[in-house]
């Protein structure tokens, strides 16, 4: 079984059966009777709207896990779901995390699974399981170079020879993205607005560089309006969408900048040839293509299922096992 779990969205691979499940990441819990009322796609629409026993919230912040409790019940009610209620056949675990997490998150992330009910956990990193998931050929001795924007994380790398020759990762992604927007809309139309809200702006009219006929493209939000504490419709601009992400956008861009520039010059040269590959669900915003392509120089491919590409990853690993088994993070082999 591989896992990809992700800040926003979880998502799970079955060997010989394909991605079975893609749920957000998102737990509701009743605080007087500490039992989860809903997991996944049905808590996420409980997001924001939940009476004061009950709490929607989101175990992983940032790409590592927040809350270990939760996001146990979450792992189990998804490996449960996953095998349909029959009796749990303890599976092999390969999940994605990112690069960048420490020793600590990492072994939380094992134990969150060993106790879900895993035989065996393996971690593999992000970018290494989006490329392969990409198609990339990661096994051979040329240059490619990945960038996986999550919901948490966004994780720059150049991989060569199934591993890591540089990799950076940074705690700026759709999260943030969205995050912007809600300042924003607070900062220059006095418009409260929730986490849901904000991402449907950003997936609606949000993008990362100047588009055709852009700026006549407008959508009507409502939110609190904080000057006079009631409900109001505020129309909002493509082009303010896009001024508001700024800041976050360039923060992935300078990342991307600094890795190519520790880049050694012969993968450098293969990354010119092959193009830069993007993945994960952030590849999915309008323009960002363009944008690092704009601010690279180098021709910037989006991949064919970006959301799935981690999950993907994972699966090939599961089931090339013995070929690729060089691409786990050293410090995760099985626990003892």
């Amino acid at each position: 079984m591989g896992i990809d779990l992700g800040t926003a969205n979880t998502l799970v691979y079955v060997s010989g059966k394909g991605i079975v499940l893609q749920e957000p990441s998102v737990v509701a819990i009743d605080q007087d009777l500490k039992v989860p009322l809903a997991v996944g796609e049905d808590a996420k629409k409980m997001l924001g709207r939940t009476p004061g026993n009950v709490v929607a919230l989101r175990p992983l912040r940032d790409g590592v896990i927040a809350d270990f409790d939760t996001a146990e019940l979450m792992l189990k009610h998804f490996i449960r779901q996953v095998h349909e209620g029959r009796a749990l056949v303890s599976p092999r675990i390969v999940i994605g995390i990112p690069s960048g997490v420490t020793g600590v998150e990492r072994r939380a992330v094992m134990e969150a699974a060993s106790q879900a009910g895993a035989r065996d956990v393996y971690l593999i990193d992000e970018p290494v399981a989006a490329a392969i998931g990409a198609g990339l050929p990661v096994a051979e001795p040329t240059g490619n170079m990945i960038i996986d924007i999550g919901g948490g994380t966004t994780e720059v790398a150049v991989l060569s020879l199934q591993g890591t020759v540089l990799s950076e990762s940074v705690r700026v992604a759709g999260d943030e993205l969205s995050e912007s927007i809600t300042q924003y809309m607070k900062k220059v139309h006095n418009l409260v607005v929730g986490e849901r809200t904000a991402e449907e702006i950003k997936i609606t009219i949000g993008s990362a560089y100047p588009l055709q006929g852009d700026d006549e493209i407008a959508m009507d939000v409502r939110g609190l309006h904080l000057l006079s504490g009631l409900p109001r419709t505020v129309s909002i601009k493509a082009s303010e969408v896009r001024e508001s992400m700024s800041e976050p956008l360039a923060v992935i861009v300078d990342a991307v900048k600094r890795t190519l520039e520790r880049t050694p010059p012969e993968l450098a040269a293969d990354i010119i040839d092959r193009g830069i590959m993007l993945a994960g669900g952030g590849a999915l915003l309008k323009g960002i293509d363009t944008l690092i392509s704009h601010e690279t120089g180098i021709v910037t491919h989006i991949a064919a299922d970006p959301l799935s590409c981690v999950v993907l990853g994972t699966g090939r690993v599961l089931e090339n096992f013995k070929q690729l088994e060089r691409v786990f993070s050293s410090r995760s082999r099985a626990m003892p």
